[in-house]
Parts: C-alpha cells; sequence; structure tokens
C-alpha cells in the first residue's frame, strides 16, 4: 500500500511539473510575447551599436592626439610665420586631360 501512495504521488508531481513546464512555453509563444522579445533584443541591440560607436569615436579622438604629437602639429604657432592657408579646390585643370598616377605599374591585377 506506501508503495501504490509513493508511485502515485510520484506520478501526480512528474504531471504537475510538466504541466507548468509546456504553459510556460506556450505562454512564451504567444504572438505578444514574441513581439515584447523582439523589442527587448532590439533595444538591446541598439545599446550594444551606440556603446561601439561612442568607443570608436573616444579611439579616434585618442589616436589623432596621438598622431598630432607625433607630428608637432599640437606646437604652439609662432606669431612671425605666416598663416599656412589651405585650398579647397585645386587648380582648375584642362577640360581633356586625365590625371595620371605618379608612377607605372605592370600589376594586371588592378581594378581598372
Amino acid at each position: 500500500m506506501f508503495r501504490r501512495t509513493f508511485w502515485f504521488t510520484a506520478g501526480a508531481a512528474a504531471g504537475v511539473w510538466a504541466t507548468t513546464k509546456v504553459n510556460r512555453k506556450l505562454k512564451q509563444l504567444t504572438p505578444e510575447s514574441l513581439a515584447a522579445q523582439a523589442a527587448d533584443k532590439a533595444i538591446e541591440t541598439g545599446h550594444r551599436l551606440k556603446d561601439f560607436a561612442l568607443d570608436v569615436r573616444e579611439g579616434m579622438v585618442r589616436r589623432e592626439a596621438e598622431l598630432g604629437g607625433a607630428l608637432g602639429l599640437e606646437a604652439p604657432v609662432d606669431p612671425d610665420l605666416p598663416v599656412q592657408r589651405h585650398f579647397a579646390v585645386e587648380a582648375a585643370e584642362p577640360a581633356n586631360t586625365y590625371r595620371t598616377l605618379p608612377y607605372k605599374t605592370n600589376n594586371r591585377n588592378e581594378d581598372h
């Protein structure tokens, strides 16, 4: 009699456990739940992309500062020197001329 009670209780507990697991899984697969999960993943991905962009920008600023220091761009400007002008447009070229590379290459694998 004790053995039958034990196995009946064990079976009932297994049934309750299995039913609970199935109901949880069914609730996770409803359209509303799937939409909420997708929205959460999209928000998480957006935060990760933002963090990545901020890391890239920080690294870029740090590297520009390193290069500026190495090239002497951060040096104080001597007031006796004339101001260096930066031209936005190159001098006009004749209409029928084409720009060529400064070197001749024999590499047949380049893109043309």
